[in-house]
């Protein structure tokens, strides 16, 4: 497999080829909701919280005698029935939603994500996005000639995830005013990433290939 190779003025600069194991896997909409949606739980961080009627403050005393009043027995103010009283199955910060994933499953998702995205017409590459100084305007001219590419960002948010073989500041500081373009390392990349934005960026492919590899799923022998 072959991909057009392009310049931050959005020209081509000649081929790349793309490597069968990390582009050309068959989708596997099982293994990706499965390792998405893992993920997904154990990036939470319970916040909300509600109490029992066992750690709410009062209702010690019988509101009033069981019998001989008409009125419905109650032994508590704070029962759950009662306005004040305590939550039943409310939020509680202290559960767990953390869910376990084999390794091998999460490289192989990452795998097939990009080989979906390469196969919808997601996936750009770039010979190199390393700028020489913070610019937010010449960012948005890279945006812009990319358009050339295919790249047409009509989401608000999301619209664009840029790859880079290593971290470079400079690149990064130029893309952080850009609401809908985000900017992660290759080896970084997950499957949560990949299919959130519209888009994938990646820079300087050959060596993005090389880490990209590295997460290539083995089949041991029996």
């Amino acid at each position: 497999m072959e991909a057009t190779l392009y310049n931050i003025k959005g020209e081509k600069k000649g081929t790349v080829t793309l490597p069968e194991n990390i582009f050309g896997l068959p989708f596997n909409a099982d293994l990706l909701h499965d390792v998405v949606t893992a993920m997904q739980a154990n990036a939470r961080t319970p916040v909300a919280h509600a109490k029992t009627r066992g750690e709410v403050r009062g209702g010690g005393k019988k509101p009033w005698q069981q019998k001989g009043t008409g009125r419905a027995r109650h032994g508590s103010s704070r029962s759950p029935i009662w306005r004040g009283g305590g939550v039943t199955h409310g939020p509680r910060n202290d559960k767990i939603y953390a869910q376990k994933i084999n390794r091998q499953a999460r490289q192989k998702a990452l795998l097939v994500a990009l080989s979906r995205k390469w196969k919808d017409g997601e996936i750009i590459f770039v010979d190199s996005l390393e700028m020489a100084a913070p610019r937010t305007a010449e960012a948005k001219n890279i945006i812009a000639n990319l358009g050339k590419a295919g790249l047409v960002m009509k989401k608000k948010y999301n619209g664009a995830l840029i790859a880079l073989p290593e971290r470079h500041t400079a690149t990064v500081k130029s893309f952080a005013n850009i609401g809908n373009v985000t900017v992660e390392e290759v080896r970084t990349l997950n499957p949560v990433n990949v299919l959130s934005s519209k888009y994938l960026i990646i820079a300087n492919p050959e060596a993005a290939f090389v880490t990209l590899g590295s997460k290539r799923v083995v089949k041991k022998d029996k």
